[in-house]
Order: structure tokens, then sequence, then C-alpha cells
């Protein structure tokens, strides 16, 4: 009952920005947290970036100082800016949340990704 959609990706070159935005719809009661992770070539899904309900950030230590996850509570969108972007930081990114409904289970959710490509 609820779907992500990213949005936000493309070609950047090394050093470059991107933000990418996911927006959650559907039958949301509350968002528990959000988080980005990235699939890159031969390697395997691993965790971004995470911020919860309280605010709550988490980073992997490679994109620490770098990259910043927000939230817009409004419009139950998570936003993933990322800085100096490394050609090692291609790969598609996907949203994820855990989402609770308003008859109070929560469900983990993933979007269908969005393609980086870091180019030197």
């Amino acid at each position: 009952q609820v779907q992500l959609v990213e949005s936000g990706g493309g070609l950047v070159q090394a050093g470059g920005s991107l933000r990418l935005s996911c927006a959650a719809s559907g039958r949301i009661f509350s968002i528990n947290f959000m988080a980005w992770y990235r699939q890159g070539p031969g390697v395997q899904r691993e965790l971004v970036a995470r911020i919860t309900n309280g605010g709550t950030t988490n980073y992997a230590d490679s994109v620490k100082g770098r990259f910043t996850i927000s939230r817009d509570n409004a419009n139950n969108t998570v936003y993933l800016q990322m800085n100096s972007l490394k050609p090692e930081e291609t790969g598609v990114y996907y949203c994820h949340a855990n989402i609770r409904d308003r008859l109070g289970y929560s469900y983990m959710y993933w979007g269908q990704g969005t393609q980086v490509t870091v180019s030197l």
C-alpha cells in the first residue's frame, strides 16, 4: 500500500554534486526511518545514509562530510545531497523506508532505484 519513488539520479563528473529525492505515498501513518542504499558494480548493496523519525542520521564512513540526508516530513520525502562525488560511488541508489500504517503495523519498503554515474 506504499510506494517509494526515487528521482534525481544522472551522470555527473567526478567532484560534482547530485541531489536524490525519494517520495513515499500511500497508506502512511508515520515513517520510522528512511535510508539510501547503493548497489555498485560487482558489490553488495550497502547502506549509504539513514535518517530516523527523530532526526538521527547515520552515514557510511566513506561519505561522511560529503553527503547529507534530510527529510521533508510534510511531503514524506527524503533527500540525499551528494557532494564531491567519486567514480567508485557509481551505482543504483535505492530508497528504503520503514513505514507504519494506521492499524499500527510497520513494514519495510524499497524503491525501484535511480542510477548515478560518476565519470572521470
